[in-house]
């Protein structure tokens, strides 16, 4: 997908739930999400209102849910929508936001089930990026008797094409002169589409 049709993501239909325990970071987040042309925006700021949104049937295209609420809510409110069977939710596209980026709330976030984490304070660039991110997601929905979420394997998909690595081994995104012999085309098939985890 180029960069100029990344721009023209239509999100004016798009249903989005807002989870943060501070009006004023709440409010921000819900003016970002306006100026992306979202129309229908949920904004939560206690776990009960989210929760109730969720028992209504509400179907969100995305949730975008506060990490740094009291005792891990953020992170235990994921972690119960993942496991949530009858729930058109369970597999909506999860964002955290958190001003907390230690390695170990990265790992609790990625181990709850969610999609991705964004450091605050959160930039309307940095989010929409994020956003067009999780648009193009592929990982596959995992379900094991320890987790439920998309496949926690992501470090290797490298980062958002057009944009620069963090990590001091992520890949580069040109390519060198063929080394070795071709791969034949059933090794190609099992790198493209793995199996999906068994249940």
């Amino acid at each position: 997908m180029t960069e100029r049709a990344e721009t023209r993501l239509n999100l004016s239909k798009a249903t989005v739930l807002l989870l943060q325990n501070n009006q004023t970071e709440l409010d921000i987040l819900g003016q970002v999400f306006i100026g992306f042309g979202v129309k229908a925006i949920r904004k939560c700021l206690t776990l009960s209102e989210a929760e109730e949104c969720i028992r209504a049937g509400i179907v969100f295209d995305l949730l975008v849910v506060d990490c740094d609420m009291p005792a891990q809510a953020g992170f235990d409110f994921v972690m119960r929508l993942r496991r949530m069977e009858d729930s058109d939710n369970r597999l909506a596209p999860i964002m955290l936001v958190s001003g907390h980026t230690a390695p170990s709330s990265i790992a609790k976030a990625r181990d709850c089930g969610a999609n991705f984490v964004v450091a605050k304070p959160i930039t309307p660039k940095v989010m929409f990026d994020r956003v067009m991110w999780l648009a193009r997601e592929e990982r596959q929905f995992v379900v094991t008797d320890t987790y439920s979420g998309p496949d926690r394997r992501h470090k290797t998909f490298g980062p958002p094409a057009g944009t620069k690595g963090r990590r001091h081994d992520d890949l580069s995104a040109k390519l060198g002169k063929p080394v070795g012999p071709d791969m034949s085309q059933s090794d190609i098939d099992a790198l493209l589409n793995p199996k999906k985890a068994s249940v």
